[in-house]
C-alpha cells in the first residue's frame, strides 16, 4: 500500500461537515437543477444531522441566495465580482475550489449539465477526491462513516453501480435534472448568507466570454409540462407525426424510447430513460411503450400518467395513474379531436386522414370502457 493511500485511511475527516449544493445559473436566472438537487440534499443533510450548503457565484446575484434560502439552504456563500457574470472554467473553478478549502463540506453536488460536469471535473482534478457523474440516485450512510452512496446508470444501462469514496473528502458527485424534486419554496424561510472575497483577478484570463449567441433548441423535454412520448407501438416514423399533433393541441413536447431513436423513428434529444432525459411532467402521455425499465426510470415521477397500449398487461400500466387499454390509432386522434375542440384549436392532418394503421375513431370521443383509472394511480 503506497504512504499516500495509507496516510488517507488515517485521515481524521470530522473538520468536514455539510452537504453543499452548487447553484447553476445563466447571468442571474438559476437552471431547475439546482432547486432540485437542494430539495434532495436537504434529505442527505437532515439523515446527516448537518447544514444544507448553497454556494452561489456571479455578478449581482443576490436574490439567487435567497432563493436558494427558500429552497431549502440553511446558509448560503456568496462571491460576486464582475468578471464572474459569465461562466469561465478558470475564474468559477478557482472561486469554488477556494471555498471548499474555507467551508470543508463533507458533500458537494453539481448538475449534471454541460456546465456543472465541466465545473465539477475542473476541481476534481484540483481536488484529493473522486467524482462520481451522472447519478440518478443519492442516498447516505448515517454516523460513523457517513458516507454519499452515488448511484448511476452502468454496464450499458443493465444495473445500477453504487459508488462510495471511503478514503477522501469532499465526496463529490453530478446529478441528472429532472431526476430529484425541487421543495415547494417557502417565502418566510430565513438562512444566513456569508459573503465570499474573491482573491484573484480574473480580469485577464486566458478565456474571455466576448457575446452569447444562445442556440435554442426546439425540443425542451426537462422544462415542459406536458409530454406524449412513443413507443415500438407507433410502427414507425409516421407514427410520431400523430404524437407531434396531440402535443401541438396540448401545448407539450415529444419524447421517445431509446429502441424509437435507436431505429432511426425520431431523433436522440427526444429520448427519455436512462441514456436520454429525465423528465417530471404534470402530464405524460405514453404511446405504444411497453415499460421498460430503462425508459420508466427517466418519466416515473411524472404528476400524471396516462398510457395507451393494446396489451392490457403491459408494464407500462403498473406506474400509470390511467390506463387505456386499446389501439392507440383510434385513441390517439379521438384525444386530438376532443383537445382541440375544448381548446378551439384548429385541426390538421388527422381529421383530414386517418393514419394507414387506424380505424375512424368515436365522434364523441373515447369509449369509457377504453380507459381505466389504475387502483390508488398504481397498477390496474
Amino acid at each position: 500500500m503506497s504512504e499516500e493511500r495509507k496516510a488517507a485511511q488515517e485521515q481524521d475527516w470530522s473538520a468536514y461537515r455539510g452537504v453543499m449544493i452548487v447553484i447553476e445559473h445563466r447571468r442571474g436566472e438559476a437552471k431547475k437543477v439546482s432547486w432540485q438537487l437542494l430539495g434532495e440534499g436537504r434529505k442527505l443533510a437532515d439523515k446527516l444531522e448537518t447544514s444544507l450548503l448553497a454556494l452561489v457565484i456571479g455578478h449581482d446575484v443576490e436574490h439567487l441566495a435567497a432563493e436558494s434560502i427558500r429552497y431549502g439552504a440553511d446558509r448560503v456563500y456568496l462571491c460576486q465580482a464582475p468578471e464572474l457574470l459569465d461562466y469561465r472554467t478558470r475564474p468559477y473553478s478557482r472561486v469554488c475550489l477556494s471555498a471548499i478549502h474555507e467551508i470543508k463540506p463533507e458533500i458537494v453536488l453539481y448538475g449534471a449539465t454541460a456546465t456543472g460536469r465541466d465545473l465539477a471535473g475542473a476541481i476534481a482534478t484540483h481536488l484529493p477526491t473522486g467524482l462520481t457523474a451522472d447519478c440518478t440516485e443519492l442516498d447516505v450512510e448515517p454516523h460513523p462513516s457517513r458516507l454519499l452512496m452515488a448511484s448511476r446508470p452502468a454496464f450499458s444501462e443493465k444495473m445500477m453501480a453504487t459508488i462510495l469514496c471511503k478514503q477522501y473528502r469532499p465526496q463529490m458527485a453530478t446529478a441528472r435534472a429532472g431526476v430529484f424534486q425541487a421543495l415547494a419554496p417557502d417565502p418566510e424561510r430565513t438562512g444566513e448568507v456569508v459573503h465570499l472575497e474573491v482573491r484573484e483577478d480574473y480580469s485577464n484570463t486566458a478565456a474571455q466570454v466576448i457575446a452569447f449567441l444562445e442556440e435554442k433548441s426546439s425540443v425542451n423535454l426537462e422544462e415542459a409540462d406536458i409530454i406524449v412520448a412513443g413507443g415500438r407501438g407507433l410502427g414507425g416514423a409516421e407514427g410520431f407525426s400523430l404524437l407531434r399533433e396531440l402535443a401541438e393541441v396540448l401545448g407539450g413536447e415529444v419524447g421517445a424510447t431509446r429502441a424509437a431513436v435507436d431505429a432511426g423513428w425520431i431523433t436522440h434529444e427526444h429520448q427519455i430513460g436512462q441514456t436520454g432525459h429525465t423528465v417530471r411532467p404534470k402530464l405524460y402521455i405514453a404511446a405504444g411503450i411497453s415499460g421498460a425499465v430503462q425508459h420508466t426510470v427517466g418519466m416515473q415521477g411524472s404528476d400524471v400518467i396516462i398510457a395507451v397500449n393494446k396489451d392490457p398487461q403491459a408494464p407500462i400500466f403498473q406506474i400509470a395513474h390511467y390506463a387505456m387499454a386499446g389501439d392507440l390509432f383510434q385513441i390517439i386522434p379521438a384525444l386530438i379531436r376532443e383537445f382541440a375542440k375544448r381548446r378551439g384549436a384548429v385541426l390538421t392532418s388527422t381529421d383530414a386522414a386517418a393514419s394507414p394503421q387506424s380505424v375512424a375513431a368515436p365522434e364523441a370521443g373515447i369509449p369509457d370502457e377504453a380507459m381505466t383509472q389504475t387502483a390508488a394511480g398504481r397498477g390496474v
